[in-house]
C-alpha cells in the first residue's frame, strides 16, 4: 500500500516520514492553510529526499504561471489540486496530476469523467482540519470509485487505528494523512507516524 504523509513543514518530520516508508510526502501552497510552506522552505527540505520518494505539491486555484513556477522551483514530481480547477486548466501540466474530489455522498461518474488525471484525491467536504479529529469519508464510496477502475487516492479522518480497516474496505491505490499524524497543526508525531504507515502493511 502507497502511503502520503502530507502537510509537512520541516526536514525533521520529511526524514521520519521517509524513515518509517512513506513513498510520497505532501508540501502545501496554500496560503491560509495551517500547514502552508513557501517554495524556498519545500525546496530546501525536498532536496534532502532520497530517491523514489515523490515530493507532492498541494494548490487550490492557483494561477497555472504559479503552479508551474512553484514546481520548478522546488523540483515537484507531482501536483495535487483542492480547488475548482477546470479539466483544460490541468491539461497543460506534463507532471502527473491528482485531483482531489471532496465526497459528501455517493459520486456521479461524470465528476471522474471530466478529469484525465493520474489518480483522484477523494476527500471530507471540509476545507481544512485545524487540528481537530476529521470525520472519515464513505469508505464503501471509495471502494465503488476504486472497483470502477479509478485509481483512488483515500484521504479524510485517517488515524493509526483505522486505516487498516479503511483499506480494507476501500482498497485503494494509496492513503494520504495529514492531521491523523500530527502532534500539532504542521508538526508530526513520531509515533503516529511510524503507527500509521505500519497499520497499512498490516492491512496487506
Amino acid at each position: 500500500m502507497r502511503v502520503k504523509i502530507c502537510g509537512i513543514t520541516n526536514a525533521e518530520d520529511a526524514r521520519l516520514s521517509v524513515e518509517a516508508g512513506a513513498h510520497a510526502l505532501g508540501f502545501n501552497f496554500v496560503e491560509k492553510s495551517p500547514r502552508f510552506v513557501t517554495a524556498a522552505q519545500a525546496r530546501a527540505i525536498i532536496a534532502t529526499l532520497p530517491p523514489f520518494v515523490t515530493p507532492v505539491g498541494i494548490f487550490w486555484d492557483h494561477a497555472p504561471g504559479h503552479v508551474k513556477s512553484v514546481a520548478e522551483e522546488c523540483g515537484l514530481a507531482a501536483l495535487q489540486f483542492h480547488g475548482d480547477e477546470a479539466p483544460e486548466d490541468l491539461a497543460q501540466y506534463r507532471l502527473p496530476l491528482i485531483k482531489t474530489l471532496k465526497v459528501d455522498g455517493p459520486i456521479a461518474p461524470e465528476r471522474f469523467a471530466r478529469y484525465h488525471v493520474a489518480a483522484f484525491l477523494l476527500d471530507s467536504a471540509e476545507r481544512w482540519s485545524e487540528g481537530e479529529a476529521r470525520s472519515p469519508i464513505s469508505w464503501e464510496v471509495a471502494r465503488d470509485a476504486a472497483a470502477a477502475g479509478h485509481r483512488i487516492v483515500l484521504a479524510a479522518g485517517l488515524t493509526p487505528d483505522n486505516v487498516a480497516a479503511a483499506i480494507r474496505v476501500a482498497g485503494p491505490y494509496a492513503v494520504d494523512v495529514a492531521s491523523g499524524v500530527e502532534a500539532r497543526p504542521g508538526v508530526k508525531d513520531p509515533d503516529k507516524v511510524r503507527r500509521f504507515i505500519a497499520a497499512t502493511r498490516d492491512a496487506g
